[in-house]
C-alpha cells in the first residue's frame, strides 16, 4: 500500500514539475522588437547595431530583431502608427508629424546624429546665397521631411517663399539619386541634401557649395536624425528600451572614438543593404559634416515644430509636452 502512495506522489511531482517547466517556458518565449531606419549614414548607430551584433547581444536571445529598412520618413510614420514598428531612427520633421497625428503615441527616447546637410547649387549658374535661389528650382528628397523645413526656414529668413504659396522659389520633391541627375542635366539650380548626396553632387556632378552643415540652420546644432519609440511599447517592454539605449550610447561612442574603423563596419552595411558601398574619399567628407550624438537637441525640435506649424506641415501649433522621454538615456549617462 505504501509503494503505491509513494508511486502516486512520484507521479504527481513529476506532473507539478513539468507543469512549472512549462509556465517558465511560456514566460521565457521569444520576443520580437521591430526596428526602423534609414540606409543612410545619418542613422550610423543603425548600421553599426546590424553590422557587429551588439544590439541583438544586448536584448539577448529571447528577444529577437527585425530590421526594417525606409527611404522616406513619411512610410516609417505610417508603419510606427500602425504599431508594424516599435522603434525608429527618424527626422525631426516627421517625428513631429508622428507625434501631432497620434496624439502623443510617438516619443522621443534619443539623438543619433546632427546637422549633416548643405545647400548646393549646379556648376554653371550664379548662386552665391540663398536670396540668390530667388526664381530658381530647388531640390529636397522628400516634402515634409527635415531638408524641406531647413530650406523653407532659411527661404523664410531671407524674404523668400516656396511659389506654390505665392512666393518665388520652385521647391521640387525628388529621391537623392534623382537629384543628382536632375542637377546634371540642369533641370534644377540647386538642392539641399543630406549626407552623403551633398558630397557626392560635389565629387560627381561639380555641384558647388552654397551653404555648409554649419550654415544651414543654428550652427549645426540642429538634429537630422533622432530615436523614437512607440508608447505603448515603451510601456510594455521598458527593459528592452532600456537595452536599446544602452548599446545606442556605446555604437556613438564607438564611431566617435575610431571614425575610421566605423566608416568601415557602416560601409559594409550600406553594401550589404542596398547592393552598393561609398568610395572612401566621399565617406570621409561626409562624416566631417555630421555629429554623432545622443543628444536629441530638444530646443531645436521644439523650434522646428513651431516652423513646421508656420509653413503649414501641421495643422495647429504643436505642444510637445509629452514627445519626450529621455528617463532611459538620461540613465545610461548617469551611469
Amino acid at each position: 500500500m505504501k509503494k503505491i502512495k509513494i508511486g502516486a506522489l512520484l507521479i504527481t511531482m513529476v506532473f507539478t514539475l513539468g507543469l512549472l517547466s512549462g509556465c517558465a517556458a511560456k514566460n521565457k518565449k521569444t520576443s520580437q522588437v521591430k526596428i526602423a531606419y534609414f540606409a543612410n549614414i545619418t542613422h550610423s548607430q543603425a548600421l553599426l547595431q546590424r553590422d557587429d551584433g551588439s544590439l541583438q547581444k544586448a536584448l539577448g536571445t529571447n528577444t529577437k530583431i527585425k530590421w526594417e529598412k525606409f527611404s522616406a520618413g513619411s512610410t516609417e510614420v505610417e508603419s510606427l502608427l500602425a504599431g508594424e514598428v516599435d522603434i525608429g531612427y527618424i527626422g525631426p520633421g516627421p517625428a513631429i508629424n508622428a507625434y501631432t497625428k497620434s496624439n502623443g503615441d510617438i516619443r522621443v527616447i534619443a539623438g543619433a546624429a546632427d546637422a549633416g546637410a548643405i545647400l548646393v547649387s549646379r556648376k554653371n549658374v550664379n548662386i552665391k546665397s540663398v536670396k540668390d535661389l530667388k526664381n530658381r528650382r530647388v531640390a529636397i528628397p522628400q516634402y515634409g521631411n527635415t531638408q524641406d523645413l531647413s530650406l523653407r526656414i532659411l527661404l523664410s529668413e531671407n524674404g523668400l517663399k516656396d511659389k506654390a504659396k505665392g512666393g518665388n522659389v520652385e521647391i521640387v520633391e525628388a529621391e537623392n539619386s534623382d537629384i543628382k541627375t536632375l542637377l546634371a542635366k540642369g533641370s534644377i539650380d540647386a538642392a539641399l541634401v543630406p549626407e552623403p548626396w551633398g558630397t557626392r553632387l560635389v565629387q560627381e556632378v561639380g555641384a558647388k557649395v552654397v551653404l555648409n552643415y554649419k550654415d544651414i540652420w543654428r550652427n549645426g546644432e540642429y538634429p537630422t536624425a533622432i530615436v523614437v519609440a512607440r508608447k505603448q511599447f515603451i510601456k510594455e517592454h521598458p527593459d528592452i528600451v532600456q537595452k536599446f539605449v544602452e548599446n545606442l550610447i556605446k555604437e556613438t561612442d564607438k564611431t566617435n572614438g575610431n571614425e575610421s574603423k566605423a566608416e568601415d563596419a557602416i560601409n559594409r552595411q550600406l553594401k550589404e543593404v542596398t547592393g552598393k558601398g561609398l568610395s572612401k574619399k566621399i565617406l570621409n567628407s561626409s562624416f566631417k559634416r555630421i555629429k554623432v550624438t545622443n543628444d536629441p537637441e530638444k530646443e531645436a525640435i521644439i523650434e522646428m515644430a513651431d516652423w513646421s506649424y508656420k509653413v503649414g506641415f501641421i495643422k495647429s501649433k504643436a505642444n510637445l509636452k509629452d514627445m519626450f522621454d529621455l528617463s532611459f538615456l538620461n540613465k545610461e549617462i548617469k551611469k
